[in-house]
């Protein structure tokens, strides 16, 4: 049973990582395409219908830069209860010694650093269009 447990958690684990990843790499090239095509609009002779592709595409990357920030939080709190139940079930079999549970705290660092590249490139994404249309 140990053994059927011990799979489930690894297999949550790699679900859990893919998802991160689905979310990190959508996000990044939303954002750089957000940020050539509003750059391209902003750049061109400002028309009511450029205005509106703008703000559409600015729309568009707040709303996934949040789901994605959002479902980065989400993923780092199921990896932690997930690692820390296979902490707790490897200490009751007394092989806790053969996983550092510095670990987590490594997990959470790489959430931080994944969650801030999303949120620089969403607001560069913004900015730099903005900047140009306001030139």
């Amino acid at each position: 049973m140990i053994e059927h447990l011990h799979e489930h958690i690894v297999d949550e684990l790699r679900a859990d990582a893919r998802t991160d990843t689905v979310f990190i790499l959508t996000a990044m090239l939303l954002n750089l395409i957000a940020l050539a095509v509003n750059s391209i609009v902003a750049g061109e002779d400002p028309e009511a219908s450029m205005y509106i592709v703008f703000a559409l595409f600015v729309a568009l990357v707040i709303v996934v830069n949040t789901v994605v920030v959002l479902g980065l939080r989400r993923g780092r709190q199921t990896r932690r209860k997930l690692l820390s139940g296979l902490l707790r079930m490897y200490a009751d079999h007394n092989v806790a010694d053969y996983y550092d549970a510095s670990i987590l705290e490594s997990y959470d660092t790489r959430y931080n650093l994944f969650t801030i590249a999303v949120l620089f490139t969403g607001i560069v994404s913004i900015a730099v269009p903005t900047v140009l249309l306001l030139l």
